[in-house]
């Protein structure tokens, strides 16, 4: 068994916020594979995917990002899952908007909630996913930035920047997780296609 845990904030008000790409992986991920979030279960809503011989669990913490680390504690401690099962989604400030990028372990470096998680399941030896959301203009605050909706041009390379952790993603559960890194990791230009995204 596998979890996959996005990174953000919970209501309305965050939604379409830079700081939840996390949460708006998991939940296109939820929609792609027919899974409804709708356990609330150890501090999170769930959703349980079965892939071929995998069972994933999806979810969302509820707990405010700078503590995601007591839902995801909760959630490996109550389903007997090692660290080294557990995915996390979480938005990447020093990425561009359009990049991803997996690491199979590694530190927290300043994300909160990555830091979160770390302190409370006491390992860095965890997959991470990160989505980018930058660059940050130069004047702007970084907590100013990361809790601003993103504008209506960068849907479109975030959406494709989704689909493609998706794929990534896939092929972790499936054992193929050099693969993925080395999919994940290349340098690729986003379309310069406008669009919408509706989380």
């Amino acid at each position: 068994m596998w979890a996959v845990v996005g990174l953000g904030n919970p209501g309305s008000d965050y939604a379409r916020t830079r700081h939840n790409a996390g949460f708006l992986f998991v939940r296109r991920l939820a929609r792609a594979w027919g899974v409804p979030l709708d356990r609330r279960q150890c501090r999170s809503r769930l959703g349980v995917a079965r892939r071929g011989r995998t069972t994933a669990v999806l979810a969302l913490p509820q707990t405010y990002m700078n503590l995601s680390g007591l839902a995801v504690r909760a959630l490996l401690d109550s389903r007997r899952i090692p660290p080294e099962r557990l995915v996390v989604v979480s938005d990447d400030l020093d990425l561009p908007l359009g990049r991803i990028r997996l690491r199979p372990e590694g530190g927290a470096g300043t994300h909160q909630g990555m830091k979160s998680v770390v302190r409370e399941i006491g390992t860095t030896g965890f997959a991470r996913l990160r989505l980018g959301i930058g660059p940050k203009p130069a004047a702007m605050d970084a907590a100013d930035f990361v809790l601003a909706e993103f504008e209506t041009e960068e849907w479109a390379p975030l959406e494709e920047s989704l689909d493609r952790a998706r794929e990534a993603l896939e092929l972790v559960l499936a054992g193929r997780a050099a693969e993925a890194m080395n999919r994940a990791n290349a340098l690729l230009a986003p379309s310069p296609r406008r669009g919408s995204y509706n989380p």
